[in-house]
């Protein structure tokens, strides 16, 4: 008897030990790993794309300097233009003179000359000679003794050279009676140099050459 209960206890410890093991792997849950969570992470703008969004600040002035040229107000007439309107003023009024110069010589007239021709004018004549202000009018005007019938400008040429100086080229043509009676038709070449002096053009230079005579 005494070693029927020993083994009997032994037998019943170990049926108590394996219950106690079931248990516990019951307990336990069959899946006790944590779930995986996905976290989907949205990628960063390339520089491209941040760049193409919004213009660097250097681009912006840039911008703007056009957009303020573009309104900019229109600029006045240009210097050129008013150089130019002013050439062609000069041209008229000089081929009025010259034309006037010659009506002179028909009607005999001083007073044109006088007004026209500086106090320090300087010519060289047909003939080949220096003469100054008072011998010119006195040649062509008060001396002469010849009759026109006509005399006419042809080929008028007007240069400017300065805002006050400018110098006229062309050719004359006069018909008349001379005093010993005899009819001529001359023509002269010449060249007048004008020159603007307290808002008054006046001749300070001429030379005449003649071309042919008739």
């Amino acid at each position: 008897m005494k070693l029927t209960i020993p083994l009997l206890s032994v037998a019943a410890l170990t049926f108590a030990t394996l219950a106690f093991a079931q248990q516990e792997e019951t307990a336990s849950p069959a899946s006790e790993e944590t779930p995986s969570t996905t976290i989907e992470e949205t990628p960063n703008p390339t520089p491209e794309t941040q760049a193409t969004a919004t213009a660097s600040p250097i681009e912006q002035p840039a911008a703007q300097q056009k957009e303020k040229r573009t309104i900019a107000p229109q600029r006045s007439p240009s210097s050129a233009a008013a150089t130019a309107a002013k050439k062609l003023g000069v041209e008229a009024t000089l081929k009025d003179m010259e034309n006037k110069w010659e009506v002179s010589i028909v009607a005999h007239d001083t007073s044109f000359l006088q007004s026209a021709l500086a106090s320090d004018f300087v010519g060289v004549s047909s003939e080949g000679k220096f003469i100054n202000k008072s011998r010119l009018i006195a040649e062509e005007i008060k001396n002469n003794k010849e009759t026109f019938t006509s005399a006419k400008n042809a080929k008028l040429q007007v240069r400017v050279f300065g805002p006050n100086l400018a110098v006229v080229t062309g050719t004359a043509r006069e018909k008349g009676t001379g005093k010993d009676g005899k009819v001529f038709d001359r023509t002269y070449a010449f060249t007048d140099t004008w020159m603007e002096r307290n808002g008054q053009w006046q001749c300070i230079a001429s030379q005449d050459m003649l071309l042919g005579q008739r």
